[in-house]
C-alpha cells in the first residue's frame, strides 16, 4: 500500500512536525458514508470520521445520552459492598466523614457526595487536606480528628487507593473505610472497600472515569438501593442529574478522555451550566470573565485553575465549599478569594518556570527520556504546573520537585503514549520513591535527595523506549483546508457540535494555505497576535499563546510573506455577538 503523502507536502513545519491528513483512504471512505447516511455536511463528516465515529453512530455521537452510555454501577468491583455500607449509614443516621483531594476532581467529588448526604439528612463532615502540612491523601492525624467528631464511616474521594497506614488507624478507631477513586492501583489494596475502575481486578471497562464520575455512579447505585428499601416513599428522590455540572468540571479539569460516558457527562454538564443555577459556579464564572455559553475550554483554563489555586497556595477546602455554597453573597466572596489566589499563583509559577527552564537548558541531554528539575525554595503546590510547562517545551515527560531538607515532593506530567502512573508505581515498588501514584498522564512523587540519581536512572531505563516511540508520533493531524473568509461563526457552530474537544476527542485543526502574514504584535505574557490575509483579500486574526520565545513565535515574527498556517477555531462571545477566534498551532513555509 502506498504511504500517505504529507499534507500540502509539509515534511517538517517550523516546529519540526510532519503534517498529515487526519483521514487516510479508509477514513475518507468513512466520511463519505457518514455524509450519505446522515445528511451531514462534508466538513462535519470529515471531523467525525477523523475521530473514528462509525457511519451508523454519527447522529448518536452528536447527541450522547446517559440513557445509552451509563453502565450498571454494579459492574465496578466492590460497588455492591460500598453501596450497602453507604445505605446503612444513611438509614442509621451515622456521621459520614468525607475526605477529598485538594484539586478540582477532589473538590467536585467531595461536593457531590456531601450534597447527596445533605439531601438524605445524613450527618456528614468534610475534610480537604492542606497540601503543605498534610500532603496527599488521608493521614492518621486527620482521621483521628474526624473520629473525635463522631464519624462512623470514612469515605475518601479521589484518593485513598494506596493509603495503608491511615486505614489501619481508622479500623483501630472503629471507623469503616470506603474509597471512591480512579488512580492506578497496586495489586495489594488497603483495608477498605475500594471502588476504583483502575484496580487490577476491575473489569468494568470504566478506567477513563475521573473520581467524580466514580462518585456519580456510586450515587446512582445508592439511590437505587434506597428506592428499593422504600426510603423515598415520604419525600421525592434527589435529581442526580443536577450534579452533572460538577462531574463535567472534574472530568475536563482532570484531563480525562472526552469519549464515551465521559463525553456524555461533559455535554450534559455544560448544558446544565448554561442555566447558572449553582451559585458557586455562577460566581466563579463571573470573576473568571466567562463569556457566552460555557465550553470545555472554560472549565479547563478558566474555572479549573481558580479552584486549584486554593489547594496550591491557600485554603484547600475553598473549592468544595464554593461548590456547596447556596448563598450568593458567600459564593461571591469565596470566588473572589480564589481569583485572588490564582493571581498570586501565576506570579509564583512564572518565577519557578523560568528557573526550571534555565536548569533544563544547562542539563538537558537531547536524548533523555524524561526531564527532572527542582528547587529548595519552590512552592509544592505549583510544581505540577511547572512540570506541565517543561513537558510542553521539551516534548517529553517532566518532573518538577520542591525540596524541603532531604525530602522532595513533586509532580510529573506525561506525553500521549507514555504511562507515567505505571512507571511511578514501579519506582515505589523498587524502593526508589517514598510515595508515588497517579494515572497515565500525571503523577505525584515523594523522593529522598540521595535517591534522586537512582530514580533518574530508573526513569531513563523505564521510559526510553515508550518516549522514543511517542516522540516519533503522528506529527500534526490536519482536518481540512479553509480560507480566512470561510472562518465564519456558522461554520464554527456546526463544528462544535462534534465537541466538547479535549483529551481523547482532539479539537479540529485546519490549514489556511498560502496566507500572507501582514502583522505580528505581542500582547499579554509572551502571547502573539497575528494578522493574515488570503489571496482573495479576506482577513483573519489569529492568536498564539505563550509563544513569543518559542520556535513557532520567532518564526512567525520573522515571516513577511505567504505561509501555510495551521489553526484551531472557536467562538468568542465577548460583547454578546459570536466572533471567530483562531489559535495558531503551527506554520510551514508556503
Amino acid at each position: 500500500m502506498t504511504p500517505e503523502r504529507p499534507f500540502l507536502g509539509v515534511q517538517s513545519s517550523v516546529t519540526g512536525k510532519i503534517w498529515r491528513d487526519r483521514l487516510d483512504e479508509a477514513g475518507r471512505a468513512r466520511a463519505l458514508a457518514i455524509a450519505q447516511l446522515s445528511g451531514l455536511s462534508d466538513l462535519m463528516s470529515r471531523i467525525l470520521a477523523g475521530r473514528d465515529v462509525a457511519p451508523d453512530d454519527a447522529l448518536g455521537f452528536l447527541d450522547p445520552t446517559l440513557r445509552t452510555l451509563l453502565p450498571d454501577p454494579f459492574a465496578l468491583t466492590a460497588m455492591e459492598a460500598a453501596t450497602e455500607r453507604l445505605v446503612s449509614a444513611i438509614l442509621r443516621r451515622e456521621t459520614v466523614a468525607i475526605f477529598g483531594d485538594y484539586d478540582v476532581d477532589g473538590a467536585c467529588s467531595a461536593a457531590l457526595l456531601a450534597e447527596f448526604l445533605d439531601y438524605c439528612g445524613t450527618p456528614r463532615l468534610l475534610h480537604i487536606p492542606d497540601r503543605i502540612t498534610e500532603g496527599y491523601g488521608p493521614n492518621v492525624e486527620a482521621i483521628r480528628g474526624l473520629a473525635r467528631q463522631g464519624a462512623k464511616l470514612l469515605v475518601t474521594v479521589d484518593c485513598g487507593t494506596t493509603s495503608y497506614e491511615p486505614f489501619i488507624e481508622a479500623k483501630k478507631l472503629g471507623l469503616d473505610a470506603l474509597t471512591l477513586d480512579h488512580h492506578q492501583a497496586p495489586e495489594s489494596l488497603p483495608e477498605a472497600v475500594v471502588v476504583n475502575p483502575n484496580r487490577q481486578d476491575d473489569i468494568s471497562g470504566q478506567g477513563a472515569l475521573c473520581a467524580a464520575g466514580v462518585v456519580f455512579l456510586t450515587l446512582v447505585a445508592v439511590n437505587r438501593a434506597l428506592r428499593q428499601s422504600g426510603y423515598w416513599r415520604e419525600h421525592p428522590e434527589p435529581d442526580l442529574l443536577l450534579g452533572l455540572d460538577l462531574v463535567a468540571l472534574a472530568t475536563v479539569a482532570d484531563v480525562a478522555p472526552l469519549t464515551g460516558l465521559n463525553r456524555a457527562f461533559v455535554v450534559k454538564g455544560l448544558a446544565l451550566m448554561r442555566n447558572r443555577a449553582r451559585p458557586g459556579l455562577r460566581a466563579l464564572a463571573d470573576v473568571a470573565g466567562v463569556n457566552g455559553p460555557p465550553r470545555a475550554w472554560h472549565l479547563g483554563f478558566q474555572l479549573g485553575p481558580r479552584i486549584n489555586a486554593g489547594g496550591r497556595i491557600g485554603d484547600a477546602a475553598l473549592g468544595a465549599k464554593l461548590m456547596l455554597e447556596r448563598d450568593d453573597l458567600q459564593a461571591g466572596l469565596i470566588a473572589a478569594e480564589l481569583d485572588r489566589l490564582n493571581g498570586e499563583r501565576q506570579v509564583l509559577e512564572k518565577a519557578m518556570v523560568e528557573q526550571a527552564m534555565a536548569q533544563a537548558e544547562l542539563t538537558l541531554d537531547p536524548e533523555a527520556a524524561a526531564l527532572v528539575a527542582g528547587g529548595d525554595d519552590w512552592q509544592p503546590g505549583i510544581v505540577g504546573l511547572v512540570a506541565s510547562r517543561l513537558k510542553e517545551a521539551y516534548g517529553r515527560p517532566a518532573f518538577a520537585l520542591a525540596f524541603s531538607g532531604d525530602l522532595a515532593t513533586g509532580s510529573a506530567r506525561s506525553i500521549p503514549g507514555v504511562d507515567l502512573g505505571r512507571c511511578v508505581r514501579a519506582a515505589v515498588e523498587r524502593g526508589l520513591l517514598e510515595k508515588g501514584g497517579g494515572h497515565a498522564m500525571a503523577a505525584g512523587v515523594t523522593v529522598r535527595r540521595d535517591k534522586l540519581p537512582a530514580f533518574q536512572a530508573f526513569l531513563e531505563e523505564a521510559l526510553a523506549a515508550p518516549v522514543a516511540q511517542a516522540r516519533k508520533g503522528p506529527g500534526l493531524s490536519i482536518d481540512g483546508l479553509l480560507t480566512a473568509g470561510a472562518c465564519a461563526p456558522r461554520l464554527v457552530e456546526e463544528m462544535e457540535k462534534a465537541g466538547p474537544f479535549g483529551s481523547g476527542n482532539p479539537e479540529p485543526v485546519f490549514v489556511l494555505p498560502e496566507h500572507r502574514i501582514t502583522e505580528v504584535n505581542p500582547f499579554g505574557a509572551d502571547h502573539l497576535r497575528v494578522r493574515a490575509q488570503a489571496g482573495d483579500g479576506s482577513k483573519l486574526e489569529l492568536v498564539s499563546f505563550r509563544s513569543a520565545q518559542t520556535t513557532l513565535g520567532q518564526a512567525v515574527a520573522q515571516t513577511r510573506g505567504r505561509a501555510h498556517l495551521a489553526c484551531a477555531l472557536s467562538l468568542d462571545h465577548w460583547g454578546g455577538r459570536p466572533k471567530v477566534s483562531a489559535r495558531l498551532v503551527d506554520m510551514a513555509p508556503a
